[in-house]
């Protein structure tokens, strides 16, 4: 056998600053992180809505319970929509209430 001297591996530098976590190592989620992202998110989504409202500006008649009038479209549309998330939150809020009082007449299971 022909054993030779392998060479020594070269040192890896430091990473630069800012330059991101190392190859293999995820970044640390926090919630000032996950805030951020739902504040981006939620910009986002604001900017295309009010682009939806400006671009839909015709007339539309609505009549509700015996009120009868006009009202931009756009407007219209985004008022059915938080009415319509209002109710889909009323129902969700009355199930959580729901399970929450029938886990605490429940007896607690020991292991």
């Amino acid at each position: 056998m022909n054993a030779e001297p392998q060479p020594s591996p070269e040192p890896t530098p430091p990473p630069a600053p800012g330059a991101g976590p190392p190859a293999g190592r995820r970044p640390v989620l926090t919630r000032a992180g996950m805030a951020w992202t739902a504040t981006i998110a939620a910009l986002v989504l604001l900017i295309l809505l009010i682009a939806f409202i400006v671009q839909n500006q015709d007339a539309a008649r609505v009549r509700f319970f015996g009120l009868d009038g006009t009202i931009s479209l756009g407007i219209a549309l985004l008022i059915a929509a938080v009415g319509g998330g209002a109710l889909v939150a009323i129902a969700g809020a009355v199930r959580i209430i729901q399970l929450r009082t029938r886990t605490r007449r429940t007896p607690a299971t020991r292991r």
